[in-house]
This record gives C-alpha cells, sequence and structure tokens, in this order.
C-alpha cells in the first residue's frame, strides 16, 4: 500500500514552528438555512438571526450569523490543513472575538497562524501548539478571530 495514502493530512508537532502562517484553501459561504439551522440546533431564540423583520430594524438592516457559527466554520475552515488526523485533543479556546458582522450571503475564508509550541510534559508522543485562527470575508475584512490550544501529535 502507498505510505502518503496512510499518512494524516494534518501537520505534527514538528511541522507548526512558531510563526507559520496557513492560509487555509476551502472556503464557504454562508447562507440563510445554515444559520437557521445551527440556531435552532442550539436552542437560541435570538431574534437577531431569526426574525428578518425584527432585524430590518436594528442598526445591521438585515439578520445577522449566529457568531458561534461563524467561530464553528473558522475552527473547521483549518481542519484539513492543520489537525486532520493529527489532533489528539483541543485544550481550549480563548480571546474569541467578533469584530465585524457576518450576513447570509458571506463567503468566509480562514487563516492560522502558529503563536507558540512546546513539547508536552507528561506525553512524550504529543506536543502543545497555540494557534490564532483568523476568518476573513469576500472583502477581506476580519469577521472573527480566536486562540486555539491544541494536543499535537508527534511525527511518528
Amino acid at each position: 500500500m502507498n505510505e502518503d495514502l496512510l499518512r494524516p493530512q494534518g501537520r505534527y508537532f514538528e511541522e507548526l514552528p512558531p510563526g507559520t502562517v496557513i492560509r487555509h484553501r476551502v472556503t464557504r459561504t454562508l447562507t440563510e438555512a445554515d444559520n437557521v439551522l445551527f440556531t435552532t440546533l442550539t436552542m437560541n431564540p435570538q431574534p437577531l438571526h431569526l426574525d428578518r423583520e425584527y432585524a430590518a430594524q436594528t442598526e445591521f438592516g438585515q439578520p445577522l450569523v449566529n457568531s458561534l457559527l461563524t467561530l464553528s466554520l473558522l475552527v473547521g475552515l483549518s481542519v484539513h490543513e492543520l489537525t486532520l488526523g493529527t489532533l489528539i485533543a483541543n485544550l481550549g479556546l480563548t480571546d474569541v472575538v467578533f469584530p465585524r458582522p457576518v450576513f447570509h450571503g458571506d463567503t468566509l475564508r480562514a487563516e492560522s497562524e502558529v503563536l507558540d509550541t512546546r513539547t508536552s510534559r507528561s506525553r512524550p508522543d504529543a506536543g502543545i501548539v497555540t494557534v490564532e485562527h483568523r476568518a476573513i470575508n469576500q472583502r477581506g475584512e476580519v469577521v472573527a478571530r480566536c486562540k486555539r490550544t491544541a494536543l499535537m501529535q508527534r511525527r511518528p
């Protein structure tokens, strides 16, 4: 069997030195259906996400995409080129901010910058990596940002 087929697509701890920036290739346009489904699945009754008439009367003039959907998408867009098959566990998310609103029809892309790494003290097969994820809309505006700390596999 071809060994390349068995290799995880994410990056190992050793492949993530501080300063590394990954511009993720997959993008995603958020639809009204995405927003309504996510918002109702998570039991969030906020009319800013669900009621077009209500949202039209706000400063935004239209429904907002649920910020937790934006955050989930931001992390999800990073998986293929960062953690697919190499993540052991997410350890935490911090410093989550949403500097601009996201609306139905916005297309988001993501980039991840490695901020810090250290080998695990308790697991010789793992390292801890802290990245900053950024979601960027079709106009080049950062719409979400967070720091994520992950326990990553070391190269076998």
